[in-house]
């Protein structure tokens, strides 16, 4: 079995316990690797080590155009070994390789993008209302960030924060999933072959209590950005204010995708389906919730259910399967639980429901793409995020009703409206409270945008 070691100030190191944990391969939900169990005391040597190089050496000497070079450098690896890194998250998160190609081929362009940001963060000279004097800013980097990623995307939401830290001078120590960490170790080789200072990317691995907790609440870590549960989100932004440490969170949805009589519904239906069943559902982006006009409710089900049914599901190393499986086996048994919920509040149950047996799916953790009509947006299957391939549609009569559904819940991340009134997309976008809303199309990203959300979603 395959182990991986932590990566702290420029070298493959063990735990300083010994220990080692399983990791699982989703698709055949059998442990495939082991991964170095970190405690507080390794978290303590990756940010002794990050501090050092944010305060010593090299990195602090560099230009912010050579931090540039030194993240074009990086993005060009990345783009190398793009297909070795898709392949290893595929085994270890179960995601699909037709989408972890498309993330990792488009994954250097945040890399080069912030390479070119980092020369261009300037400050203002301002003057003052007595004579001779003025006032000049700048802007500096906080020192050691601590990066939290999850378990759903690990290297793209990891670049997400790391990009940019870099960029600005910061020093970093990723603790990334204890379910989905062989990603990251094998990426963060790529920061020593482009030429970074040793300390300036550092991976400590291992579980929230220990490895999180210990780094949250480390006194030389300035800033976390942290992506998961707005529960976990809750204590982190708690353990953090203790220390008055700077804090970005990215958490839970429960988005709303709502379609309007005049919409394209062939275009709507395709990316109903994949809003929710891409990914197996497990994105905090999912438009779990699918809103649809009482007019069109209908007909609009009927060509739902006859795409779904249509979903091939298996080995998500196959470039024709279009659902996997859940990545971990609590998720797996948290997503059943839901069902459950639905059913006993009393929602429509139209199409799936239950673990998936077709033997392509083998002895891995699927879940059939399961469609629940009829649903009162007061069902706890409604309101709260259910991470899997579970949808739950719902009728509105009019623009009011739909805004008043879509915002009738503690989230606000994400949100989808489709319509060929582009006055009303523009309204809805107003007045739909989340951080992002796309007009005729779904799940969206890009490096040139920002991502947020409002509520319980996340600060910054």
């Amino acid at each position: 079995m395959e182990r991986y070691p932590m990566h702290i100030a420029g070298e493959s190191v063990d735990a300083a316990s010994g220990r080692w944990f399983d990791s699982y391969n989703p698709y055949l939900g059998e442990p495939w690797a082991q991964i170095a169990q970190g405690q507080a005391e390794d978290v303590d040597r990756a940010v002794q080590a990050a501090h050092k190089a944010f305060k010593e050496g090299p990195w602090p000497q560099l230009t912010a155009s050579q931090r540039g070079l030194l993240l074009h450098r990086l993005g060009d690896l990345l783009a190398r070994d793009a297909k070795k890194l898709a392949e290893l998250e595929v085994r270890d998160n179960g995601k699909l390789i037709a989408e972890m190609q498309g993330q990792l081929n488009y994954l250097p362009q945040w890399y080069y993008y912030f390479a070119g940001m980092a020369d261009k963060v300037q400050g203002a000279v301002i003057p003052l209302d007595k004579k001779g004097y003025f006032n000049f800013t700048r802007y500096e980097p906080l020192g050691v960030a601590a990066v939290i990623s999850p378990w759903n995307s690990p290297l793209m939401l990891t670049t997400w924060k790391l990009a940019p830290a870099l960029a600005a001078g910061c020093t970093v120590v990723i603790k990334p999933s204890e379910f989905t960490s062989a990603s990251t170790l094998e990426f963060v080789k790529l920061f020593d072959e482009a030429g970074f200072p040793p300390g300036v990317v550092n991976v400590v691995t291992g579980f929230g209590k220990d490895v999180g907790t210990a780094l949250v609440e480390h006194p030389l870590v300035r800033k976390i950005s942290f992506t998961g549960s707005d529960t976990t989100g809750r204590v982190v932004n708690e353990l953090a204010a203790k220390h008055f440490k700077h804090v970005s969170l990215e958490l839970g949805g429960k988005s709303p995708n709502i379609v309007f009589a005049d919409a394209n519904l062939d275009d709507a239906v395709n990316g109903a389906v994949s809003g929710i069943f891409a990914a197996t559902g497990q994105t905090c982006i999912a438009g779990s919730r699918l809103l649809l006009q009482d007019s069109i409710y209908d007909a609009f089900v009927d060509k739902l259910l006859t795409l779904a049914r249509t979903a091939r599901m298996g080995n998500p190393l196959s470039m024709d399967t279009q659902v996997g499986p859940v990545t971990t086996q609590p998720q797996f048994q948290k997503v059943l639980s839901y069902i459950d919920i639905a059913r006993a509040e009393g929602a429509k149950l139209l199409l799936g429901g239950a673990p998936a047996t077709r033997p392509e799916c083998g002895s891995g953790w699927f879940v059939e793409p399961t469609i629940f009509g009829e649903v009162d947006n007061r069902m706890r299957i409604a309101q709260e995020e259910v991470f899997g391939p579970v949808l739950s549609v719902l009728r509105f009569k009019d623009e009011e009703e739909a805004v008043a559904i879509a915002n009738d819940v503690r989230f606000g991340l994400a949100s989808g409206v489709w319509t060929s009134d582009i006055g009303r997309g523009i309204r809805m976008s107003e007045r739909i409270e989340s951080g992002t809303v796309w007009v005729n199309t779904y799940r969206a990203v890009s490096y040139m945008s920002p991502f947020g959300g409002y509520k319980d979603s996340g600060l910054g």
